[in-house]
């Protein structure tokens, strides 16, 4: 059979070869699919080490995160002094706990002194976003109070990489608590180590929702690893073979940086009471910080490498130090692990000097804060030397780790990066800056009202200081005209009474958006006020910011600031007046509605076939209970001559009025009475309808009928509200001015910010 043209010849071998390579590759592009997946599940966990130190604390949360593939992806930055020979090249014991580190970054810039500190930290800076922005981590896990730190967090902060600060909110009386504040500002969330951490990093500010109480990490590792049998095994390769337990000491001590020649100073008093103490004695070199140098230069002059006694390291491993330190007979320095980790094991501890000034530590701590002399520490290695403690757990209990990883399984990376502050809430106080002695911080408030134009100077304390009245024009063109002429004449009075004005507070019935300070829908009392904006034309005209809000609110806004209200969350206020309004706080928040129609109150219905309202519609509060219901009432019984009563006048000029009303009820007329208690029913199950929707704390009555509602609206809650609402109090505004005041808070509350 003759071959199609362009037909490849293929024998078996081939063909199965193809077969199993295509196989193959579709395997592989299955399983990078397949792990791509799982990587979008995992939180990508960056953990940088700069020390020794440090790599205790974390060593065991790596380990953790280890462990657990399927929710975490690790990532290890190595950094700071780990990569110095002098300080023991301690990355290998990285390497040798089996985990990749993904970077090593040289940042120390040697010298030993404040300056090296400084350069350090800028070299770092330097190198650190080229390695953060190759791994973008979802969180970078920092530890504790060094300079190296402090550069990581600066960096991963800047580039919008959320932090975990592990051991923030504690003091140790050095430079090193402005660094280890510095990062827990910087960090977004905290895992710390004891109660009085949490409540330092609360009284910080911090968000109490992203504070963990976890503990130590190494106390994971050390409570659970101390109790070796092994354990004079390691005592004897690091300090010989006659050396028995409880018998030697274990000497560690770090410059401190904020007093350098002291700290050198202590340092030789120290090596010279060990020697006269005549114990053997581990002493391991101090850290990098500035004045190591020297104290090493001191070391070697009193010959301590050489002396018997003396067995000087630069590094031992966590594991077998812990061995060491639980097992010797006192340790002295001023490192964190002797009123740390030694505190667990109840070794006896010699505190030197200030570093640690501050720590919590357990009762086997002897601080000798100002070591003059040799004799001193002497004396004190005398009080401690072969003496055992009750072991403290202040720093941890051995569950850190499980906390921790749950904590960080937890984090919503969709939560905005943006950390908050919770400040707590600062009192007025009375400034004496000399322009707040001189110019009083004042508010310019101005009431829209049916009958006339208000505006007033009212200042931080609610006084009015000054108040100026019109009739309120008919049409849009002169009202305007007149807000602003009024507006102009009230900041000049303003200076001559030495206010300074903040912006300016409108109060106006009906529909308001407060947002964009537009008049969506105005009461039947003004015409031609729908879609006004007052916000821009009065900014523009005075150069002040300007809020605008419904009258009810202002009323519900002046309660909260300088009436019943004042320190109320939840309470609801309802004018009884012309008409009938009112606002709701709630979580000290004014409700405004989907679209600015909350509150409102007086077209709460009470009744389907109630008198008309206002609005249009039926059976509405405002048409049993306002004072334009009540003169209609007035009317109706004085038409038919069912008003008056003996010992009540009426003028034939005068005209009727809710006054006349009430009058009759006092002096019997029971054709009144029944309208009046109609009126109050109305009110009061409206106000009942309100507890049971918005359940506040208090009712306040404003307007000119408040008195006469207040007693039975509070009879109509105890008979018709559910028993849990039945002792909310009714209360009577003892303000006169609701609207203004409520204007003028707008401003003295709100004048940092455009919207509330």
């Amino acid at each position: 059979m003759e071959k199609q043209p362009g037909a490849l010849s293929r024998n078996p071998h081939e063909l199965y070869y193809l077969r199993m390579q295509r196989t193959k590759e579709k395997m592989e592009r299955e399983k990078t699919e397949e792990d791509l997946y799982q990587n979008k599940n995992r939180l990508k966990v960056c953990v940088a080490t700069c020390n020794r130190a440090d790599y205790s604390k974390l060593a065991p949360i790596m380990f953790g995160l280890k462990s657990h593939p399927e929710e975490f992806e690790l990532e290890v930055v190595v950094l700071g002094s780990h990569l110095i020979d002098d300080y023991g090249n301690t990355f290998r014991m990285i390497e040798q706990d089996d985990f990749d580190i993904g970077s090593k970054l040289h940042t120390i810039v040697r010298g030993e002194d404040e300056a090296a500190m400084v350069e350090s930290v800028g070299l770092a800076l330097v190198k650190l976003p080229d390695v953060l922005q190759r791994l973008r981590p979802d969180i970078l896990i920092v530890h504790g109070d060094r300079f190296d730190a402090l550069a990581l967090a600066t960096a991963a902060a800047l580039m919008n990489i959320r932090i975990l600060h592990l051991e923030g909110g504690e003091v140790s009386g050095t430079i090193d608590d402005s660094i280890r504040h510095a990062i827990s500002k910087l960090a977004h969330y905290h895992a710390c180590c004891t109660r009085m951490a949490e409540q330092h990093l609360i009284a910080m500010c911090e968000d109490h929702s992203r504070i963990l109480l976890a503990g130590c990490p190494s106390y994971d590792k050390l409570l659970s690893t101390y109790h070796r049998d092994d354990y004079m095994d390691i005592i004897k390769s690091w300090l010989g073979d006659k050396v028995k337990e409880n018998d030697y000491i274990v000497a560690l001590q770090h410059p401190v940086t904020t007093d350098i020649q002291h700290s050198i100073k202590i340092y030789g008093l120290m090596l010279d009471a060990l020697i006269s103490f005549n114990k053997r004695t581990l002493i391991l070199f101090p850290n990098i910080d500035a004045g190591s140098k020297e104290m090493v230069r001191v070391m070697r002059k009193k010959g301590i490498e050489q002396h018997p006694n003396f067995r000087a390291m630069k590094h031992i491993p966590f594991e077998q130090f812990i061995q060491l330190v639980s097992h010797a007979g006192c340790m002295i320095g001023n490192s964190s692990c002797g009123v740390r980790e030694a505190g667990a094991f109840g070794t006896p501890v010699i505190n030197l000097g200030t570093r640690q000034t501050g720590r919590e530590t357990g009762e086997n701590v002897l601080h000798v804060r100002d070591a003059d002399s040799d004799n001193k520490i002497y004396h004190a290695l005398e009080l401690q030397f072969g003496k055992r403690y009750p072991g403290s757990k202040i720093y941890g209990d051995g569950n850190a780790v499980p906390r921790i990883l749950k904590f960080l399984s937890s984090i919503d990376l969709k939560e905005p990066l943006q950390k908050t502050f919770c400040f707590p809430p600062v009192k007025d106080t009375i400034s004496q800056d000399i322009d707040h002695i001189l110019e009083t911080q004042s508010a310019l408030a101005v009431d829209l009202g049916g009958t006339n134009l208000r505006v007033a100077i009212v200042c931080m304390r609610g006084n009015i200081v000054k108040k100026y009245t019109e009739p309120n024009p008919k049409t849009f063109e002169d009202r305007m005209h007149l807000i602003l002429k009024m507006c102009k004449e009230a900041v000049q009075g303003a200076v001559r009474h030495n206010c300074r004005i903040l912006g300016v507070g409108i109060s106006t019935g009906g529909r308001v958006n407060p947002q964009e300070g537009i008049v969506l829908h105005s009461t039947k009392l003004i015409q031609e006020w729908s879609s006004v904006d007052l916000r821009t034309p009065i900014s523009d005209a005075l150069g002040l910011p300007v809020w605008v809000d419904n009258d009810g609110n202002c009323a519900a806004l002046a309660e909260k600031k300088f009436g019943h209200g004042r320190g109320v969350d939840n309470f609801v206020t309802v004018i009884t007046g012309t008409g009938i309004g009112g606002g709701i706080i709630h979580n000290s928040e004014l409700i405004h509605g989907s679209t600015f129609c909350a509150a409102e109150l007086g077209h709460i219905k009470v009744s389907l076939d109630g008198p008309e309202c206002s609005c249009g519609s039926q059976g509405c509060i405002e048409a049993f209970a306002s004072g334009m219901a009540l003169q209609r009432e007035a009317k109706r019984l004085h038409d038919e001559e069912l008003l008056k009563m003996d010992g009540m006048d009426v003028k034939l000029a005068e005209p009727i009025t809710a006054a006349h009303l009430i009058r009759a009820a006092e002096n019997g007329n029971s054709k009144a009475n029944a309208v009046l208690d109609k009126a109050s029913l109305a009110l009061g199950v409206g106000i009942v309808n309100i507890l049971h929707i918005v359940n506040p704390s208090l009712v306040i009555l404003s307007g000119v009928l408040a008195s006469y509602y207040q007693a039975p609206v509070q009879q109509v809650m105890l008979e018709r509200a559910l028993f849990s609402a039945q002792s909310i109090k009714v209360v009577k505004s003892d303000l006169e001015e609701p609207a203004l005041l409520g204007a003028a808070s707008m401003v003295l509350d709100y004048a940092t910010r455009r919207t509330y």
